[in-house]
């Protein structure tokens, strides 16, 4: 029997094709991290120079398609800010909340209060009085300039020793302790509409966990506001914490605050003395034994630091009630600071994209958790 298709119906039919293949289309090229992580948590980037003025094409795409929080890799930090004592240098500051406000993204502010990267006024003051003038002076300024345009804050940045003692910070000698309630009051006040995050590396461990419990524990008690702590997750491929992460997001979790992680990566290279953390002033002399993969990453470790991330998400996605987000610290591997620390001018792999913006196994391990939902 030969069937006679109606012009209408025939065009029905042919238009359908094509929208169920533009669909397929769209959802194939439509994949992103952002998206498939949208019900659990944001997934951001730090942004360098380079991404705040859009210099770099390839990765402002990358950026826009697959992240919706952003934090300033440096441009925020009081040495280049507040680089002299009557000066500021807001320029990229202000072009960074601009990007962030432009593509409708999560905005962290990184950081009002740290011991590194001071401007080199501070480190000459040497009274209490003075110091106290810097930070009401600092925080007014910097926070009150972009109160109600940012999301959070990282407030106080690495404030203690692995021990989970008080780091001999400028602001600890000078201070005391309540140097952080200061600063978490004076952010407050400058911004009350923004999160307030206390940020440090290994705090996942027990000892050091232990003494950031013990000071958001003072924090709040005194009824000072602290939103959030910041874990910022600079890990081995060789390291193995997971348990030490999940009771970390648990207990700090149970003081009614929010877990994020803010400065995610994995080195794949081996680090001096089995150096842990990112301690931004330990650096140590070039050795070839320590750029092991100068031309380009073996199969075998990139599929190491897939199932890194792997098992990670797997530990986020468990607890995504208690995390408000994911922040990897860098867009691509050759963006990272891991290949300039703790050894300069050394290649290194620690993130989901390669050094030509091109996802890696680690990328899809990541996304292949979420394939299906």
């Amino acid at each position: 029997m030969k069937i006679t298709l109606r012009p209408n119906l025939y065009f029905g039919i042919i238009f359908c094709l094509f929208l169920n293949s533009f669909n397929s289309f769209s959802q194939s090229n439509s994949k992103s991290l952002k998206k498939a992580y949208q019900d659990d948590f944001l997934i951001g980037t730090a942004l360098g120079t380079q991404h705040i003025l859009e210099k770099n094409a390839q990765a402002d795409k990358l950026i826009k398609e697959q992240f919706n929080a952003i934090t300033p890799e440096n441009i925020m930090k009081s040495e280049v800010i507040h680089p002299e004592l009557h000066r500021y240098n807001f320029d990229l500051a202000d072009k960074f909340v601009a990007y962030g406000q432009k593509n409708q993204m999560y905005i962290a502010g990184h950081t009002l209060i740290w011991h590194s990267q001071l401007p080199r006024f501070v480190y000459k003051i040497q009274s209490a009085d003075s110091l106290k003038m810097f930070m009401e002076d600092h925080i007014k300024t910097v926070a009150g300039r972009y109160a109600g345009k940012m999301n959070s804050w990282d407030v106080v940045n690495e404030a203690l020793n692995e021990d989970g003692t008080m780091r001999p910070s400028i602001f600890y000698k000078l201070l005391g302790e309540d140097y952080i309630k200061m600063a978490f009051d004076l952010a407050a006040k400058a911004d009350p509409n923004a999160e307030l995050y206390y940020n440090d590396y290994n705090i996942e461990q027990p000892a050091k966990r232990k003494g950031a419990i013990a000071m958001i524990k003072k924090l709040q008690a005194s009824g000072t506001k602290i939103d959030g702590v910041g874990i910022q997750g600079h890990w081995s491929i060789n390291s193995n914490n997971i348990k030490e992460i999940e009771d970390a997001i648990n207990e700090f979790s149970a003081l009614g605050i929010k877990v994020a992680f803010t400065e995610l990566d994995y080195t794949v290279l081996p680090n001096p003395w089995d150096l842990k953390g990112a301690d931004v002033n330990q650096n140590f002399e070039a050795d070839p034994k320590m750029n092991q993969y100068k031309d380009a990453l073996p199969d075998s470790v990139g599929t190491k630091l897939a199932n890194r991330y792997s098992d990670l998400f797997i530990l986020f996605l468990k607890n995504k009630d208690k995390i408000s987000r994911v922040t990897f610290w860098g867009v691509n591997d050759g963006h990272s600071w891991l290949n300039g620390w703790p050894i300069k001018n050394r290649t290194n792999y620690p993130l989901l994209f390669d050094r030509d913006c091109q996802p890696k196994k680690a990328y899809n391990a990541v996304m292949q958790l979420k394939s299906g939902q």
